[in-house]
């Protein structure tokens, strides 16, 4: 990269993601500085401590201040608050980003707020691990993952683009898709999943009552898959089945179709039909090897304590 893309960038919640953002930013080059801000005062104590951001603030409208572009890091229950506290101080002429894992809801949140001379560019990074907080994240977290930029209707192309560069340099493919469209891929892709996890190691932790501590002692790794899941943050998780309801409920209900139909081949014996729904899932499985997205190793090549 020649040069900084953005003069300053302002992080908005220092979690995991911005966290990562900063290192991903610093390795790059992408920034003459960036300021954070997260409402715990332990936060900005813990990100002072181990140089996360080149300027932490005690307030967000001192953070967004002067910078060209603002990410809001937060649950996505609290950005239409946060918008609302940083409106008045946004420079003109910069650009409102986000790193929400829904669109739909953040956009309504969040769009009434924002003075006219300020671009707003919702994007997802569709990267992450069960770990949160400043000191969790690190810069390769974005390295051959996608982020999806959801403008929306009506934005010009230069703000788009620019921010298409910014998350390139960060190591992330980038796609613009639509706002609705999105919602109902991640309903597919991570909440559905994610809500099912958390109904299994729910269902396990009802057993462990009558097992003791069967459950976790001997927890093979396909639960072992779940926990992981299960241990993200529950107040981002809680904020995205509230935001994103129709989607998320929609592909429930196909989920329990094809639960029901699983069902019943087990109860009938049908194995031929047993054999071929798990032939065309395995398929899938390989498709995501392929398009680098995760590998076959037996650790999934996560390493051993990464945050």
């Amino acid at each position: 990269m020649s040069g900084p893309i953005y003069d300053r960038v302002a992080l908005i919640g220092l979690g995991l993601i911005a966290s990562s953002m900063f290192w991903a930013i610093k390795r790059a080059g992408v920034a003459g500085e960036v300021t954070g801000y997260a409402r715990s005062q332990a936060t900005r104590d813990t990100a002072r401590r181990i140089g996360l951001c080149d300027r932490v603030c005690d307030n967000a409208a001192e953070a967004v201040e002067g910078a060209d572009l603002v990410v809001l890091c937060v649950p996505v229950g609290a950005m239409g608050q946060v918008a609302a506290e940083i409106a008045p101080a946004l420079k003109p002429g910069a650009t409102l980003s986000d790193v929400g894992s829904v669109k739909g809801a953040v956009i309504a949140a969040v769009q009434p707020h924002l003075p006219e001379d300020v671009y707003f560019v919702p994007a997802h990074p569709l990267a992450g691990t069960e770990h949160s907080g400043p000191e969790s994240g690190f810069a390769e977290l974005f390295d051959n993952r996608w982020c999806l930029v959801v403008p929306v209707n009506g934005t010009e192309e230069a703000p788009v683009a620019q921010l298409r560069t910014f998350w390139e340099a960060l190591g992330a493919h980038v796609e613009i898709m639509d706002p609705d469209h999105h919602d109902l891929v991640l309903a597919v892709t991570s909440h559905t999943p994610h809500l099912i996890a958390y109904t299994m190691v729910g269902v396990a932790d009802d057993l462990r009552r009558v097992t003791d501590s069967e459950v976790i002692k001997y927890s093979a790794a396909g639960f072992r898959d779940f926990t992981r899941i299960a241990a993200s943050d529950p107040t981002m998780w809680r904020d995205v089945f509230l935001s994103n309801k129709d989607a998320t409920l929609e592909i429930l209900g196909r989920f329990t179709e094809e639960l029901f139909a699983l069902q019943r081949a087990i109860r009938t014996g049908d194995g031929a039909h047993l054999h071929d729904y798990f032939t065309r899932t395995r398929a899938i499985r390989r498709g995501i090897i392929e398009a680098g997205q995760d590998t076959d190793a037996p650790d999934f090549g996560r390493a051993k304590g990464r945050k």
